[in-house]
């Protein structure tokens, strides 16, 4: 049976898995759930989902023993690691400027614009950006293919305008969904595989070949790990697929995003790990701060003030900063920068160049900091990025040279908690925010314009994060009031009702706000905190 007829894949004999897809059939999904592809997928589930499972107990394990009060600190074991005197492999000659990336879901119209922006690379992303549908993970899969192979377009159906790729194009970098996260249309043996084995897999198996005859070849981000023996389990992913594959050795290369607390203390061990396949680490910021919170969540003493208020010159936002800099700096990686979320304001010219003056200073800030290269959401705000870090490499292609010797960084430095209120306008923008996020990701849609920013499930982690911690231990907002759940339950009411204004009735009753509003409200209120909202969520996508 062809894997695209989504039935069982029968084994030839008794020592081969069982491969079952149980997701409807997509156009053209023969092309990416190819035999290649699916045995590759199959050898690494067999290899490598043990492993996998482990380590996330292990991610429980701590977690208890933080809520038991322990500190995260850097590891006596790997202290070597830490002092030795070792460089990562030298990277492509495609990434070696990375000065300004772009980043954004695998959908058709999005990877067109994002690969002919005034960009260095594009970050075509299965993870937060991205509603993971089994037909927006077949066609991102798909979409990515064709632009390799440059048989990519799209024609608007609104305006008839037609989408092609120009000559130049950004180095494409994909990033795969997170160890913790599964892909439920895809069992073998009866187990449901790994989502980031299952992105890796399909991507690498159909396009090294193409990859390499375009001269460039298969560049990941890694997102959401929590040690560095996670980034070890990627790096043997990585070994057994070349190997399957007839690939060099080392051709793959991963930048990690350094966006969990504790990944900050491990940054050494994380670029040691892979170190023939690395090519840097990056400041998820956002994820940052919601790991920040879910980490040090059932402690009284950690409880953060309004998410607005948490920008990156917080004391331990800078020491993070300056810590990965240093760290990429001494191995001979690649120090990015984080996200400028925000979107061209079309209609107010005052407010959009308020806005865009705020992404100019914060890219200053990260140019002048250290870093080699930085992101943003969309490509209007490209030449204002590339300006900031043109102004300072001053015709360098990076800023490896800039060794950041003027940093020491302690653990408390990484653990210090911001100062700052948390105000009813907070309350409310979790609210707002995060209901309209989710209800937009249960309807297929993962990267959403909000209040002239773009989010994606970051966003939506911080808020309901915020909240919970807040409920949980009734904190009190800068007018004395404690935060309750009557009180919730009022500011919820309201808050649905300024959506319902904005959005209208139609989109109000005919979208899934009811389904969302109520999973936002009972993963906020529940005694317990789930790890990651988009796994309950996940539950309720096709």
């Amino acid at each position: 049976m062809n894997a695209a007829e989504h039935g069982r894949v029968h084994a030839r004999d008794a020592s081969e898995p069982k491969v079952e897809i149980t997701g409807g059939r997509i156009e053209r999904s023969e092309e990416v759930l190819t035999p290649l592809a699916l045995q590759l997928l199959a050898s690494l589930h067999r290899r490598f989902n043990p492993r996998r499972l482990e380590l996330l107990q292990a991610r429980a394990r701590r977690q208890q023993r933080l809520d038991a009060g322990e500190l995260p600190d850097f590891l006596p074991a790997t202290a070597a690691v830490r002092a030795g005197d070792w460089r990562i492999a030298p990277v492509p000659r495609d990434l070696l400027d990375r000065r300004v990336e772009i980043t954004g879901p695998v959908e058709r119209k999005m990877i067109i614009n994002a690969l002919n922006a005034p960009v260095k690379a594009f970050m075509a992303d299965f993870e937060d950006s991205l509603s993971p549908t089994w037909e927006n993970v077949l066609r991102g899969q798909l979409n990515l293919a064709d632009a390799i192979r440059r048989t990519i377009s799209f024609e608007d159906p609104v305006t008839g305008r037609l989408y092609r790729l120009n000559e130049r194009t950004a180095t494409l970098i994909v990033r795969p969904r997170g160890w913790h996260l599964p892909e439920k249309h895809v069992r073998i043996n009866g187990e449901m595989v790994s989502a980031a084995l299952f992105d890796f897999a399909l991507f690498i198996a159909n396009n090294h070949q193409a990859l390499a005859k375009a001269g460039t070849g298969p560049y990941f981000y890694l997102p959401k790990m929590e040690s560095h023996l996670e980034a070890r389990l990627w790096n043997e992913v990585f070994v057994a697929s070349q190997e399957a594959l007839g690939i060099p050795r080392g051709t793959i290369k991963a930048t990690v995003l350094i966006e969990t607390i504790l990944a900050a203390f491990e940054m050494d061990e994380i670029l040691y790990e892979l170190r023939e396949h690395s090519a840097g680490l990056n400041c998820g910021r956002w994820d940052y701060i919601f790991s920040f919170i879910k980490k040090f969540r059932n402690r009284a003493d950690f409880v953060m003030p309004d998410r607005a208020s948490v920008t990156m010159d917080k004391h331990f936002l800078k020491s993070y900063v300056e810590l990965l800099i240093k760290t990429c700096h001494r191995r001979g990686a690649h120090a990015m920068g984080g996200m400028a979320a925000q979107i061209p304001i079309r209609d107010d010219p005052a407010a959009n160049e308020a806005a865009m003056a705020r992404v100019r200073a914060d890219k200053l800030r990260e140019a002048r900091a250290g870093h080699d290269g930085t992101w943003v959401a969309h490509p209007g705000l490209a030449p204002i990025a590339m300006e900031a870090f043109d102004s300072v490499l001053q015709g360098r292609p990076n800023q490896l040279d800039v060794a950041r010797a003027d940093v020491n960084v302690s653990a408390a430095d990484l653990v210090q908690l911001p100062p700052g209120q948390i105000t009813e306008g907070g309350l409310r923008a979790c609210i707002r925010v995060g209901v309209q996020y989710l209800e937009a990701w249960l309807r297929g849609n993962g990267c959403v314009p909000l209040y002239h920013l773009m989010e994606d499930a970051a966003t939506a982690e911080i808020c309901r994060a915020q909240l919970w911690q807040w409920l949980h231990h009734g904190a009190r907002t800068e007018d004395g009031q404690p935060v309750t759940l009557a009180r919730f339950d009022r500011l919820m009411m309201a808050e649905l009702d300024r959506i319902h204004a904005e959005v209208g009735a139609a989109r109000l009753t005919e979208g899934v706000f009811p389904s969302a509003a109520r999973l936002f409200e009972q993963m906020t209120k529940s005694d317990t905190f789930d790890e990651f909202l988009t796994l309950p969520a996940y539950e309720l996508l096709s």
